[in-house]
C-alpha cells in the first residue's frame, strides 16, 4: 500500500519512464511509484472529463478500466463509483458490431 505516492508530471510515456527511472534511483518504493502513476493517469483523465458533465453515475470501458489502482484514483477523485464490465477492453467493439448488425438488418 502505497504510503507517499511520488508525483508523476510528464504526460508523454518515454519522459514519464524517464521520471520512474529516476524515482527507482531515488530510492522510492514501488508502491509509491504505482501509485503516482495511477493518480497521473487518473488526473489526465479528470481534465478529459472535464469537457463532458460527470454525473453520478459513471460507466468505465476501454482496457484501462481493467487497472483497479486508475479505476480506484478516479473514483475517489470524482467521488462516484464506476460500472465497469466484466471484459470493458471489448465494450466499444461489441457496440460496433451491434450497430452494424442493426444497419444491415435494415
Amino acid at each position: 500500500m502505497a504510503k507517499n505516492p511520488v508525483p508523476i508530471r510528464s504526460m508523454c510515456t518515454v519522459f514519464a519512464e524517464s521520471e520512474v527511472v529516476s524515482r527507482i534511483a531515488e530510492g522510492h518504493s514501488i508502491e509509491d511509484i504505482v501509485s503516482g502513476i495511477h493518480n497521473a493517469i487518473s488526473d489526465r483523465l479528470i481534465s478529459l472529463l472535464q469537457r463532458v458533465k460527470v454525473v453520478e453515475e459513471v460507466t468505465m470501458s476501454g482496457g484501462v478500466a481493467k487497472n483497479i489502482g486508475v479505476v480506484q484514483a478516479l473514483q475517489d477523485k470524482l467521488g462516484t463509483k464506476f460500472n465497469i464490465a466484466f471484459e470493458p477492453q471489448i465494450v466499444g467493439a461489441l457496440g460496433a458490431a451491434l450497430i452494424a448488425l442493426e444497419k444491415a438488418a435494415s
